[in-house]
């Protein structure tokens, strides 16, 4: 799925949420920072056969000799306002990327950048398995309901190295579903598909799974890989059928550094 940052600001943002919520528990003022730069591919846009290139990052903070929290490849920038016995919940956002008719090939109608807001809540279990739902609405753009619930198998030691890989299963409202697969009388006529006006429910299930790996104190690695397929009446959708795919798939690696923070 085709996402952009919001900017220097998101690089920010879970930084200083997690020195927050750490320094709200301990008295500590050492903070390890790990700092995560790459590449990833992924799809052109929701639905496309063809894939681009960006940047990919990662930033993490752990209090002390702490190990770093785990986080999904796929997971959106959210703060936790509650963290205990394995629980956490807090809003979330996410920023999607607008679609314009040239990156379709075909006047199927554009959608415009979206700012997405909402809350995740999710619990994890002895370090072996994560919980995590999301919803969010959309704000601008396609003005809908979007959501996704997952379930990843973790194996970590310590910070040595953590895998993960897990299914979700990704809802959206009618509104999400008409912006990125519906095509209007107008399109229609334009595009030379036929009209199409899609309902709500689930519109794709998905795989992701994850890795990082430490060379040593300061230098390691990371990567994901994800896979996600259309389905319901997102994958009826002309759109996808002409000029896409049902199959999306996601991929990026990066090295990482890791330093003392003193505060």
């Amino acid at each position: 799925m085709k996402t952009i940052l919001i900017g220097a600001a998101a690089l920010l943002y879970p930084c200083t949420a997690a020195l927050a919520e750490d320094a709200a528990s301990s008295d500590s003022d050492t903070r390890r920072v790990r700092i995560g730069l790459g590449a990833k591919i992924e799809p052109q846009y929701i639905g496309a056969d063809k894939t681009e290139v960006g940047p990919l990052w990662d930033i993490d903070v752990a209090r002390g000799s702490k190990q770093f929290k785990f986080e999904a490849p796929d997971d959106n920038l959210a703060i936790a306002l509650y963290s205990k016995h394995g629980f956490r919940f807090g809003p979330v956002a996410n920023l999607q990327a607008s679609r314009k008719d040239k990156d379709v090939g075909a006047p199927v109608g554009k959608v415009k950048t979206t700012f997405e807001a909402g809350a995740f809540a999710q619990y994890e279990m002895h370090d072996s398995f994560r919980f995590r739902g999301e919803l969010r609405k959309g704000l601008g753009g396609h003005d809908g309901l979007v959501g996704s619930l997952a379930v990843d198998k973790i194996w970590r030691a310590g910070d040595k190295y953590v895998f993960s890989i897990g299914p979700r299963v990704l809802f959206s409202d009618s509104k999400y579903q008409r912006a990125y697969f519906g095509v209007t009388p107008e399109a229609s006529v334009a595009a030379g598909i036929p009209a199409y006006r899609p309902g709500g429910g689930i519109h794709a299930v998905a795989a992701a799974s994850g890795l990082s790996y430490q060379f040593n104190n300061r230098f390691g690695m990371f990567g994901f890989a994800r896979y996600e397929r259309l389905v319901g009446d997102a994958a009826k959708s002309p759109i996808v059928r002409e000029f896409g795919s049902r199959n999306q798939f996601s991929a990026g690696a990066g090295l990482s550094y890791t330093f003392n923070l003193k505060l």
